[in-house]
């Protein structure tokens, strides 16, 4: 008995010191790692835009997305990146999105 409250105290500590959503972020206990770099080339056609990549937490680790060219949604529209900022109860992430 005393193994099963062991085993279910380590996956709930587990839990909270990985990533959980709460107000639709994601929270993280740690820092992601410093972003990559890449090199844009030439857009594809007129009209596109170059979106940052970014660090996404998931499986119980950060992983990288690359950067892309997309084309915006409608005209004079404004890509604002998606951004990992700190707070109390840890690292959050909120999603790049068309303004």
């Amino acid at each position: 008995m005393k193994r099963q409250w062991l085993a279910i105290g380590l996956v709930m500590a587990g839990t909270l010191l990985t990533g959980c959503v709460a107000h639709g972020a994601v929270v993280v206990g740690y820092a992601p790692p410093a972003p990559r770099y890449a090199v844009m080339g030439v857009a594809p056609g007129a009209g596109y835009v170059w979106t940052e990549g970014f660090y996404e937490y998931r499986g119980g680790g950060y992983a990288w997305v690359p950067g892309r060219w997309q084309r915006p949604p409608r005209v004079h529209a404004v890509w604002v990146p998606g951004t990992w900022a700190q707070g109390r109860r840890g690292y959050e992430f909120h999603r790049g999105y068309w303004r």
